[in-house]
């Protein structure tokens, strides 16, 4: 869904070395947050349509397959020339191709089958507001009124969706499979951005 894959990461994490950073430019803190909200939209989308078309572990075997395939030539020089740098992090980067990549992917594919692609795409709208409490909790960020108003409307939004507009309902029947998957992986996805906010990888 996003570009937090294992190999890729591990490059990431030693930009310092290797390039440059663009944290203090304004259109890039908020261009990249936009094109990974659209590639995750598509990204719904296409898990959906293939959901009873290719078993959910193949479409992870075949997509990280063919990423590395296409990935590795450009990648395995400045890792092997960063290799010492990038050892001592190998820890962490486990950590965070398993909540990011494997827990978020695999849930995302098996609840396919089980939900809509409307509900995904809202559960997962939940993300922000899990990394919003986490990074608070965590980080020690501050909350501000716009960051509260956000979680409070993406709180009610995904409480409408998972309940067929009957809240009620939740309380005596709980949320469905498929819809509790996609929280699971949001949850998931939320530690992982702020692990890797946290140590700066």
């Amino acid at each position: 869904m996003t570009a937090h894959h294992a190999l890729p990461l591990a490059f990431a994490a030693n930009r310092r070395i290797i390039a440059p950073r663009s944290d203090d430019d304004p259109l890039m803190q908020y261009a990249f947050p936009l094109i990974t909200v659209l590639i995750w939209a598509v990204n719904t989308a296409v898990t959906k349509a293939s959901a009873g078309v290719i078993f959910p572990a193949e479409i992870g075997f075949y997509r990280w397959a063919l990423a590395g395939l296409l990935f590795t030539p450009f990648m395995i020089k400045p890792v092997w020339a960063n290799r010492a740098a990038i050892k001592p992090l190998l820890g962490k980067i486990f950590v965070l191709a398993v909540l990011g990549t494997a827990m978020y992917q695999s849930l995302a594919y098996f609840a396919a089958g089980l939900t809509t692609a409307t509900n995904m795409g809202i559960i997962q709208s939940l993300v922000p507001m899990m990394a919003l409490g986490l990074s608070i909790a965590c980080l020690g960020n501050h909350l501000t009124s716009g960051a509260l108003l956000g979680a409070i409307l993406s709180f009610a939004g995904v409480v409408v969706v998972v309940s067929a507009g009957n809240p009620a309902q939740l309380i005596e029947h709980g949320v469905n499979r498929g819809d509790a998957m996609v929280l699971v992986a949001a949850a998931s996805y939320a530690v992982y951005s702020t692990l890797l906010k946290k140590w700066q990888l």
